[in-house]
């Protein structure tokens, strides 16, 4: 059965420049509405530490007519919140939630209102190698946590690395062959994070990622590549990071 992607359009004034974590927020009060333990296992390990696991799924943000005004994004139509997963009881756990949800407030600050929540079916890739596009950006890092640019020699070797780590955590085996990576049209961004650990550690309000957005190709097992399709690519994937979409 084919795979399908929530899509939630928002009634949203503003949100924050670095504002992945109040979608993290907002996936995670949602979980909540639905189911409390299905959510503190998801997040929590051994009750009060975080669960830094890889996440079976991977989301995207897109605001339509918006304006910069500081460090906030005044939005004058709407946001659209897309979630990728190949795990039905995350989708389905979510999808719930959303529902339940009449209104999401973040720091007192920014609210998001649901307008309609849809269920849109993916596309299945078919061959070996597959053309896609970010629909958020991708990161890769290294063993020491820094980002890598696109030109590094290690890039495709640390694709490969925590594309198996996801495939493991989701399926319980890694990649059945190498992926290859080619570069079509990316570009760099550097993406703002607000978190909270680190602005009190260095006293600096936002924490930077070195990433990528634009057109790739990747080559690789088919049942590897569909399923990273629905996982998403690359480092924090849980955080906004990685999702993708298939051209054509």
């Amino acid at each position: 059965m084919r795979k399908l992607r929530l899509k939630c359009e928002c009634k949203i004034e503003k949100i924050p420049i670095a504002y992945q974590m109040m979608f993290v927020s907002f996936i995670k009060e949602s979980l909540k509405k639905t189911d409390k333990e299905y959510f503190e296992k998801l997040y929590k390990f051994d009750k009060d530490k975080a669960n830094k696991s890889p996440k079976n799924f991977c989301f995207s943000v897109f605001m339509k007519d918006f304006e910069k005004q500081g460090d906030e994004f005044l939005i004058k139509d709407k946001v659209i919140f897309n979630v990728s997963s190949p795990d039905y009881e995350f989708m389905i756990n979510l999808y719930n939630g959303i529902l339940k949800l009449k209104e999401f407030n973040y720091k007192n600050k920014y609210f998001i209102n649901k307008v309609r929540i849809d269920l849109v079916k993916e596309k299945s890739i078919s061959s070996n190698t597959v053309e896609l596009n970010t629909l958020s950006p991708l990161c890769i890092k290294d063993k020491n946590n820094n980002s890598i640019e696109l030109n590094d020699e290690r890039f495709e070797s640390e694709l490969n690395y925590i594309s198996n780590k996801s495939l493991e955590a989701y399926r319980g085996y890694g990649l059945v062959t190498p992926i290859v990576f080619t570069d079509r049209a990316m570009i760099k961004k550097v993406v703002k994070e607000d978190i909270t650990a680190f602005r009190k550690n260095t006293d600096k309000p936002y924490y930077y990622v070195n990433s990528y957005t634009g057109r790739f190709t990747l080559q690789g097992n088919i049942n590897d590549l569909n399923d990273l399709y629905k996982l998403g690519i690359g480092f924090k994937r849980g955080q906004g990071f990685g999702m993708i979409e298939v051209v054509g």
